[in-house]
């Protein structure tokens, strides 16, 4: 697996737990608010979850991403073929 397909993997799978976590949780978590809560910018987040760009994420911010999203770090990187 290279970088690319890794960064792909973990954009998929933020996108994934953050849509569970607005419907779990019946708030709408946007892009926007992930990113406030985070302290990054929207763009990257944008970028991350739409697989369009080689942009990758830090482990600090995955993590931080982790503890909002109340998901296990290692779950971002799980190869799943359900959408």
């Amino acid at each position: 697996m290279n970088q690319k397909e890794l960064n792909k993997i973990i954009g998929t799978n933020i996108k994934k737990y953050r849509n569970q976590y607005s419907k779990n949780n019946n708030v709408k978590l946007t892009q926007e608010k992930l990113a406030e809560l985070i302290n990054v910018s929207v763009s990257l987040i944008s970028n991350i979850e739409s697989n369009k760009s080689s942009q990758g994420i830090s482990i600090t911010n995955l993590y931080k991403i982790s503890i909002v999203l109340n998901t296990p770090i290692n779950k971002f990187f799980e190869v799943n073929n359900d959408k």
